[in-house]
């Protein structure tokens, strides 16, 4: 009994302890609440109450807009055509007048307010123009009704012309001189002249035309190595033919002449030799004929170049 009397009177408070206790957590309360009562006050987290004051000084601004539009910079957009949000307008003064000289003055005259007439006088200094009546109507900012009070006094003035009146007539085109090379007298200077021909085609023309011993048809130019089609259908009308081509005597001539030809290849020169020796000398071109290696097409192209004198 003695230790349990013991431990209750050592963890028994007595006055004086509650008093101590009592302070102790007071004083830790006001140490702890120190910081908050001397700082200074947290800005809250902007809610509805900020975003009405965003929305106040935005109005505000846009206000200060409207009474020193000069402050301002203006694009294009200024002038879209929008609705008016202005119902109704001032009735002034009506006059005739013409929308694309009116001053600001005038349109205040007429009823509008300064912000409107400046924005048609600023429209207008970066070229908008009034072509009809009706063309008012798109301004940004017209008050509803306006157009129709001031309909039968608008007046579009056309400007006429400044240039002389000689202008006013047809242009006449001169006539281009049309280019025209002998294919079988031009030389490589005049070839290049030609669209689409240069130097190296010009002197591969010539070159063909000479081992040839001189073109009987224009569309022989188109057979000339390196020439493309659609450059020789542009250069054919300015193209002509005159003279006569060279011949080789196919009763004389050796195989090697022969086939020093651009149309004539070994083999033909070989078998046209040949043929003559066994059955003599040619009496008429037609005879080539006879010969295996030559068909219809071959004998066309080749008769041009060949005699039997």
């Amino acid at each position: 009994m003695r230790a349990k009397d013991a431990i209750k009177a050592y963890l028994s408070f007595g006055k004086k302890d509650r008093i101590g206790l009592l302070s102790l957590v007071s004083l830790i309360g006001i140490i702890y609440a120190l910081p908050y009562l001397f700082s200074r006050k947290r800005e809250p987290f902007p809610g509805k109450e900020a975003s009405i004051f965003l929305a106040a000084i935005d109005t505000v601004s846009a206000k200060e807009k409207d009474k020193h539009p000069n402050d301002y910079r203006m694009d294009n957009s200024d002038f879209r055509y929008q609705p008016s949000l202005s119902k109704s307008f001032e009735n002034g003064e009506l006059f005739r007048f013409d929308p694309n000289t009116l001053s600001v003055e005038g349109w205040q005259r007429l009823g509008l307010s300064e912000r409107t007439s400046r924005t048609i006088e600023k429209y207008r200094s970066k070229g908008g123009k009034f072509y009809r009546p009706e063309d008012i109507q798109r301004i940004w900012g017209l008050p509803n009704g306006f157009y129709e009070r001031v309909e039968d006094y608008i007046v579009i003035t056309v400007k006429e012309s400044n240039y002389p009146k000689s202008r006013d007539k047809a242009y006449e085109r001169s006539e281009k001189k049309v280019l025209i090379v002998d294919i079988n007298q031009a030389d490589t200077s005049a070839f290049i002249a030609l669209p689409g021909i240069g130097s190296k085609l010009a002197a591969r023309i010539v070159n063909f035309r000479d081992k040839l011993g001189g073109f009987y048809s224009i569309d022989q130019v188109a057979e000339t190595y390196g020439l493309p089609d659609s450059t020789f259908q542009t250069i054919k009308t300015s193209l002509q033919l005159s003279g006569s081509v060279k011949t080789i005597n196919v009763n004389t001539a050796t195989k090697d002449e022969l086939k020093a030809h651009p149309y004539i290849r070994w083999n033909l020169a070989n078998a046209i030799v040949e043929y003559r020796n066994q059955h003599g000398s040619f009496k008429g071109l037609d005879e080539l004929k006879n010969i295996a290696v030559i068909d219809e097409v071959t004998f066309e192209k080749i008769k041009h170049y060949l005699s039997v004198q």
